[in-house]
Formats: C-alpha cells, sequence, structure tokens
C-alpha cells in the first residue's frame, strides 16, 4: 500500500493521503472544467441528482450526531453541511466504477471515503456508521502528548475513515451513489454494485494533527459563528435556499432480491489501491456447545463462561465429576448437570456460577451419577437451570435481572416480532456492542443484529457492571442513544442463540 503525498506542505503538515484530502474549492467554472471529462455525454441522457433528498439528509444529520457526541469531547467541532459541488464531484468519481480514489487531480485538495457494497439493501447511513465505528481502533492523542507533533494512535488497519467524519474544520460534504453493473473490487468482479462516494471540505488527516481539540463543548469556535453553539457543535444560521426537489433531480435505486447474498467492504482513504478488507466477524453467543467429557476448565473462556449447550446421552458416558453441589473444575460440565437434576440424559441449557476455591470434594450418587472424592483445595462451580421467558418489547434488563457481583443469571429470553418502530420514550436504546440496562432487550436485539425485526427470536443477555459513557449508533435501523456518566443503573451484553 503506497500513500500519495503529492509533495504538499502545508504549515509545515505532511499531508496524510492515507485520510480523506481536504477540498480548497476552486471557482465553479475551472471545477465543471476539472469534471467534464467524467460526465456522461450521451444525447439522449437525463441528467439527475447523484442521490436522492432523503439519503442527503441521513448523511448530514448522521456526521453531525456523531460529531457532536465525540469522546473526548471537543471543544472547536463545527457543524457539517451539504455542498452541492462535493456533490458532482462525488458523482463524477462514482460512475467512474473504479474500486480506488479519484480523480487525483482533485485528491490533493479534498477528502474523500468510499464504500462499496452488492446483496441486500443499506443505506448510505449504514455505510458511514461503519466508517466512524473505526472509533474503536483509535485512540485520542491528548495534548500533552503532542509536542511538537501528535502521535497517531490507530491500532486497527484503518482509522482514517473516522478521523475524517470527526475531523473538527471540515464542514461540508457532497455525496453520490452509483450501482455500477460490473465493478472490480480486489480482483473480483462484482456485478449490480452499489459505490458510495463521500467527499469532504476543506481536507483532514493532517499528519502530527490531532483531529480536534478537547474541552468543553463550543468553547473554542472560530470568531466567524459568533458564540452560537448546537449539539455539541460550532454553529451557524444558513442563509442560503436551495432550489426545490424535482422527479428529474432525483436518482431511484433499486433494492436487490432478497435471493442476492450480501457483500459489504469499505474502503480505505486513500489514493492508491485499497488492502484487502478483514473478515466479517461471526454472530456472537454466550452459550458454548460442549461434549459430555468437556471439563468445567477447558472450556471456561472469560465472560463467556456461564450457559452450556450439553448433548443427549451422557448420562452413562465414563467421563468424570468430583463433589456434591459444588464441583471441582477438572468436571464434567454435562454430568454434573445430571447429577444435580438440571438436567436428564436428554441434554439441553444448563447455567454454571464459578464459586472459587472450597477446600474438598465429597462425592456422591444422584439421579444415576456417581461423583468423585477429592480432598484437596481447588476451583469450583455450581450448575443451575436455564429458564426461557417471553417478552414484551419494553422489558430491559433492570426489570429482568439486574447486575450483581455474585453473578447472576438472566433468562433466554424470547422477543416478539417489530419492536423496531417503538417510540424511544417507551423502549429507549443507549449504547452500542455494551448497553445500558435501562435499554429495551428486544429493541436492542434487533439494533446489535441478534434476531430480526420481522421474525423476532430468542437472545441471551448477560449483565455486566455500568460504563462511563455509552456510544449511539444507527444500525439495522434502529437509533440508539449516547449516555455519558450515568449516576444509576448498570450495562449488559446481548447475543444471538444457535437455531
Amino acid at each position: 500500500m503506497h500513500c500519495v503525498l503529492s509533495g504538499l506542505i502545508t504549515l509545515g503538515l505532511a499531508l496524510l493521503a492515507c485520510g480523506a484530502h481536504g477540498f480548497f474549492l476552486p471557482n465553479v467554472t475551472h471545477l465543471e472544467k476539472l469534471l467534464s471529462k467524467y460526465q456522461q455525454d450521451g444525447p439522449h441522457i437525463r441528467t439527475r441528482r447523484a442521490i436522492a433528498k432523503s439519503d442527503r439528509e441521513e448523511i448530514v444529520m448522521l456526521h453531525n450526531k456523531l460529531r457532536g457526541q465525540v469522546y473526548p469531547p471537543a471543544s472547536n467541532m463545527e457543524h457539517m453541511t451539504w455542498d452541492e459541488e462535493l456533490e458532482r464531484s462525488a458523482a463524477a468519481w462514482a460512475h467512474e466504477c473504479l474500486w480506488e480514489h479519484g480523480p487525483t487531480s482533485l485528491l490533493v485538495s479534498i477528502g474523500q471515503n468510499l464504500a462499496v457494497h452488492w446483496g441486500r439493501y443499506r443505506s448510505p447511513g449504514f455505510h458511514v456508521q461503519s466508517w466512524y465505528d473505526e472509533v474503536k481502533d483509535y485512540t485520542y492523542p491528548y495534548p500533552h502528548e503532542c509536542n511538537p507533533w501528535c502521535p497517531e494512535r490507530c491500532s486497527g488497519p484503518m482509522c482514517t475513515h473516522y478521523t475524517q467524519i470527526v475531523w473538527a474544520a471540515t464542514t461540508k460534504i457532497g455525496c453520490a451513489v452509483n450501482t455500477c453493473r460490473r465493478m472490480n473490487v480486489w480482483g473480483d468482479v462484482w456485478e449490480n454494485a452499489v459505490y458510495l462516494v463521500c467527499n469532504y471540505s476543506p481536507k483532514g488527516n493532517w499528519i502530527g494533527e490531532a483531529p480536534y481539540r478537547t474541552g468543553p463543548p463550543c468553547s473554542e469556535c472560530p470568531p466567524s459563528y459568533g458564540g452560537s453553539c448546537k449539539n455539541n457543535l460550532c454553529y451557524r444560521e444558513e442563509t442560503h435556499h436551495q432550489k426545490p426537489e424535482t422527479d428529474e433531480m432525483n436518482e431511484v435505486e433499486t433494492a436487490p432480491g432478497p435471493e442476492e447474498k450480501e457483500v459489504q467492504v469499505w474502503a480505505q482513504s486513500r489514493a492508491s489501491k485499497p488492502e484487502r478488507p478483514q473478515k466479517t466477524p461471526a454472530v456472537s453467543y454466550m452459550t458454548q456447545v460442549v461434549k459430555c467429557d468437556t471439563k468445567m476448565k477447558d472450556k471456561c473462556k472469560g465472560s463467556t463462561c456461564n450457559r452450556y449447550q450439553c448433548p443427549a446421552g451422557c448420562l452413562n458416558h465414563r467421563a468424570k465429576i468430583f463433589g456434591t453441589l459444588f464441583y471441582e473444575s477438572s468436571s464434567s460440565i454435562c454430568r454434573a448437570a445430571i447429577h444435580y437434576g438440571v438436567l436428564d440424559d436428554r441434554g439441553g441449557l444448563v447455567d454454571i456460577t464459578r464459586n472459587g476455591k472450597v477446600p474438598f470434594f465429597v462425592k456422591s450418587e444422584r439421579n444415576g451419577v456417581e461423583s468423585l472424592s477429592k480432598f484437596k483445595a481447588s476451583s469450583s462451580f455450581m450448575v443451575s437451570k436455564v429458564k426461557v421467558q417471553d417478552l414484551d418489547c419494553y422489558t430491559t434488563v433492570a426489570q429482568l435481572c439486574p447486575f450483581e457481583k455474585s453473578g447472576s443469571h438472566c433468562p433466554r429470553v424470547r422477543c416478539p416480532t417489530h419492536c423496531k418502530d417503538e417510540p424511544s420514550h417507551w423502549a429507549p436504546v443507549f449504547g452500542t456492542n455494551i448497553y445500558a440496562d435501562t435499554s429495551s432487550i428486544c429493541k436492542t436485539a434487533v439494533h446489535a443484529g441478534v434476531i430480526q425485526d420481522e421474525s423476532g427470536g430468542y437472545v441471551d443477555v448477560m449483565p455486566v457492571d455500568k460504563k462511563k459513557v455509552y456510544v449511539g449508533s444507527v444500525r439495522n435501523g434502529v437509533e440508539s442513544e449516547s449516555l455519558r456518566n450515568p449516576q444509576d443503573g448498570k450495562a449488559f451484553r446481548i447475543f444471538a442463540v444457535r437455531q
């Protein structure tokens, strides 16, 4: 991967071409001349707007929402608006259907984020959120670290989509969506690929600079804003009026059929060929599938030590167990569950509670299983039955099974259909990946992607200790809210259930 610096030095700082490229707009005539070679010129082709009004509004709304909730808070984050010249430049490049950044003549002065997918429909906001989600791999460089320049703080393969979105001085954005009949993406030809191009101005991602300054929101806004602040952003009212929408100014994108396989990829913000994408993370499960001879100490993996799925036929298995009530950690999980009476030979779900060391373990015979003695201090566990409970769209973890230090278990829950559109004042969702326990369990499950809104289904939840900050996001048609320094309440994680 090569980064193109284009020899540009501004204020002694080299341009990081591995991110978005700022856009110091030339005059309209010059811009049109630059873009003319990218525009279609067939005599019967009707010019259309590059992106629907609703998508345009979603992109701007989501950018400003995410910019206003950065952590640590920004003191100089400016409000972002739509720019039609940037939209036209994005449209010209999107119609080239090239999976790379361009055109090179403009990359020295614009910022650019790219995304492409094929398969089922994804809104532009989905990709914007994916760019922002690089924040999980980014650590903000605090001022005391910036001597003379700030260090790069990205632990993942790419964070410059995120930093371009939250670059404080970037105030304009223009995007375009184009469906490419055939598009070469990392050597594979995709048919009917949906290509999103977003151009930004002024450009961000300068080497040695932090994306914004920290401090109380709006405390260091440029003087041109006159001290006005809105939603933690430096803000001023727009004085111009946009032309009204007409049918000829909108491009309609047809959603692919359900039989198509979904593939999503996000471009790197570089002017050269992107790296291959990481594999899409597998769906997360709390329940571990085990065998009759699986020992507790073999399968206990951090936070998912709580729930196990045992097979049938463990009653007469030769796997050993030690103890009664408290079982030694080298005992078979499933046979301990049968011994205690939680399961029978048909198998099923069992919950585990770890209890630390006990001085000895006493043998006994119960439910057709004989346990052994061990007169040596060792780690122990207890077994319990897994309950299954039906929920409505409004039940929260705080109501169902609040967090306790001793490690309480939640029932497996079954969610109804169509919780996604329940109003937030009845069914709120706070956070992303880890959620505040005042969130609706079933609406959170849709947000997290562990169930489909149309079908509902089973989910597992795990209470955990509270966080200082819960970051909101838009996922799967559900918008979660941010929450900072909550006074009360804990948190939880949510998991899919194997069908």
